[in-house]
C-alpha cells in the first residue's frame, strides 16, 4: 500500500491550481478522446463544472470567454474542440506584462502637491469671469494652507501669488491689494482643530479603582 502512494511532488504541475487536480485529469481524458463530437460534449460539461465555482457569473458572456481560455490553458493549448471563442495565443499569454508608468513630474514646490498643479493647469484654460476668479482664490487659499503645513509660520499673500503665477507660467497674476487671502492664524487654527478633533477620541480615560471611595 505504501508503494502505491502518490505525492504531489511526483505529479505533473497544475496549470491553474485553483481548479484542482480532478479538473486537470478530466481535461486529459477529453484530450485522449478520438471522437471530436464526444470531445465537444465533454468540454461543455467541464465548462459547466468550472462555472459552478462561480454560479453568479457562469452565464455572463465575458466570464464564459474566460472559462474557455482557462480550459485551453490547462490543456497546454492542445485541446481540439469547437469553442464559441477563439483559442488564446500562447505567445500573448507568455509575454511579460507592460511596465507600469509612474508619474515623473517633479514639481518645484512639492509641499503644494501635484493636485494643485493639475488644478492650476485646468484653471488656465477657463474663460475669464466670476467663476474663474472665485476658483483662483480657492486655489490660492489652499496653497497658503499647504505652505503653512510645511512651514508653521506666517506667510505673506504676495508669496503665494508669486508661486501661483510661477506655476501657471505667468498666466494667472494676482496682486496682494486686490483681495486678501484667509488669515494665516485662522488657517493654522483650523488645521490644529482638525487634528485635535481626530485625536480626542484616542485619549485614554483616567483609570479609577472601583474599590476607591469617593471623597
Amino acid at each position: 500500500m505504501i508503494d502505491n502512494l502518490q505525492y504531489n511532488t511526483e505529479r505533473n504541475l497544475l496549470a491553474i491550481p485553483e481548479y484542482g487536480r480532478h479538473i486537470h485529469k478530466m481535461i486529459q481524458q477529453v484530450m485522449a478522446e478520438p471522437d471530436k463530437e464526444q470531445r465537444n460534449k465533454q468540454a461543455q460539461a467541464i465548462i459547466g463544472i468550472m462555472g459552478n465555482l462561480n454560479p453568479h457569473l457562469r452565464d455572463v458572456a465575458d466570464f464564459q470567454h474566460k472559462l474557455w481560455d482557462q480550459l485551453f490553458i490547462m490543456s497546454d493549448f492542445e485541446l481540439d474542440v469547437d469553442a464559441p471563442f477563439p483559442k488564446p495565443d500562447p505567445e500573448v499569454l507568455a509575454a511579460p506584462p507592460t511596465p507600469l508608468e509612474y508619474p515623473q513630474s517633479y514639481p518645484k514646490y512639492r509641499f503644494y502637491g501635484n493636485n494643485i498643479k493639475g488644478m492650476i493647469d485646468v484653471l488656465v484654460g477657463w474663460e475669464e469671469g466670476e467663476l474663474k476668479q472665485a476658483l483662483t482664490y480657492v486655489i490660492a487659499n489652499h496653497m497658503k494652507k499647504c505652505f503653512l503645513n510645511w512651514n508653521k509660520d506666517t506667510v505673506e499673500d504676495q508669496v503665494i501669488f508669486n508661486h501661483l503665477a510661477e506655476l501657471s507660467d505667468g498666466k494667472i497674476v494676482i496682486k496682494a491689494e486686490d483681495e486678501p487671502l484667509t488669515n494665516s492664524e485662522n488657517l493654522i487654527r483650523l488645521t490644529n482643530k482638525r487634528f485635535a478633533k481626530g485625536g480626542r477620541n484616542n485619549k485614554h480615560k483616567k483609570y479609577r479603582n472601583p474599590k476607591q471611595r469617593r471623597k
